[in-house]
């Protein structure tokens, strides 16, 4: 007896449903942000685990406050793009460009080109700090180091910074009249001109949680969190801004053009949200932090540009990979991770959603087969 006519239609249909879509087989794209890998821990999985956790959720530029070796012998091969940091402890001793040399040989070339290593950033907020000799120190330490990056041939391949503290500027509302403190002119003025001598990024860590948290009464959560809100205008150039990380770039890019420039980029080194904190540290909670980095990386996505430079996606590492437990300080610090160190995520803000169990190439095989042999099957059940 010959079937029933609607058998074949109900048999593609069982296929169509079971047959992955090609779309969710596809190899995701990297993500368009950084991610800050602290590791003031004791508790942290190993570097070659980690390295694996960020390959997993497509995380490929990374952001280190030393030059751990065992964190970039594991990530050798996994096409993730490194910034490498100096501490502030051995500013003075890279004044000395032998000194500078033998640190980039023993630090960086044996990890070349295997470890992507694109950056080196000499000392971390040094500006905000009250050591006038390392203030002096950091300029003719950053040249050193180019020069040394030069002599070894690197300098087309790892370019140097260093990461500064919004606290830098004395002024940055409205975001146009952005300035500079008065005390730091003389040495931001030629570290700016070196920027623009060698190109490298002008690195500011930026936390809109800070401002909220010193003023919770005058400062608008939503407009800190990137919710919606009425947003401010600046006065100046009639540019609105509807969230507060945005006004503070630009309040940096005006700073810089106050003082000649408009050919540096700005990048966001460090930004997040702490999803715990002391009583008197208003806004450290979990929802806010994952309001705060769930919107962030919304907007990365976008490829948005701040109303200053529309045209200019913002570049942005968050901090912080992991809840670090020896860090000082309020309970925020050791509670900016967006994961705890056993790898499950603090809170759930899309990062999960792109791994799967199986490799893109088998994934790739086994569509085509399907694809393949879907021609002879419907054939196959017409005759039928």
């Amino acid at each position: 007896m010959s079937p029933p006519a609607s058998r074949p239609r109900s048999l593609l249909l069982l296929l169509v449903l079971l047959l992955p879509s090609t779309r969710s087989l596809l190899p995701a794209p990297s993500l368009s942000f950084g991610i800050n890998y602290g590791q003031i821990a004791n508790n942290l999985p190993s570097p070659s685990r980690v390295a694996a956790l960020l390959q997993s959720l497509n995380i490929s530029k990374v952001k280190l406050y030393d030059a751990d070796p065992d964190v970039l012998a594991a990530f050798s091969d996994r096409d993730v793009e490194f910034i490498v940091g100096i501490g502030n402890e051995n500013v003075a001793n890279m004044m000395d460009t032998s000194k500078a040399q033998a640190w980039i040989q023993q630090n960086i070339q044996p990890y070349l080109p295997r470890t992507r290593i694109t950056c080196i950033t000499v000392g971390n907020e040094i500006f905000s700090g009250n050591d006038t000799t390392l203030m002096t120190n950091l300029l003719p330490a950053m040249q050193s180091v180019r020069q040394a990056l030069v002599a070894l041939g690197l300098d087309g391949q790892v370019n140097v910074t260093t990461a500064h503290s919004f606290a830098i500027l004395a002024n940055s509302y409205p975001p146009s009249a952005g300035s500079f403190r008065e005390n730091l002119a003389g040495y931001i003025q030629p570290l700016l001109n070196f920027h623009a001598q060698i190109n490298s990024p002008f690195l500011i860590n930026a936390y809109p949680f800070f401002a909220y948290k010193a003023d919770p009464s005058g400062v608008s959560l939503q407009y800190a969190l990137f919710e919606p809100n009425p947003g401010v205008t600046d006065p100046n150039t009639n540019l609105s801004y509807d969230n507060m990380l945005y006004a503070q770039i630009d309040s940096v890019y005006s700073a810089v053009k106050a003082m000649g420039h408009t050919d540096i980029d700005i990048r966001i080194s460090e930004t997040g949200w702490p999803s715990k904190g002391d009583q008197d540290e208003a806004g450290a909670t979990l929802e806010n932090a994952a309001t705060y980095n769930g919107n962030l990386l919304k907007r990365i996505a976008m490829k948005q540009g701040t109303p200053m430079r529309p045209s200019v996606p913002i570049d942005v590492y968050v901090f912080a990979l992991f809840n670090e437990d020896m860090k000082e300080g309020p309970a925020s610090e050791r509670n900016y991770g967006l994961f705890y160190p056993d790898e499950t995520p603090v809170y759930n803000i899309g990062l999960r959603g792109s791994p799967t169990s199986y490799s893109s190439s088998l994934k790739t095989t086994v569509v085509s087969g399907l694809v393949g042999f879907l021609p002879s099957l419907v054939a196959a059940l017409i005759i039928q």
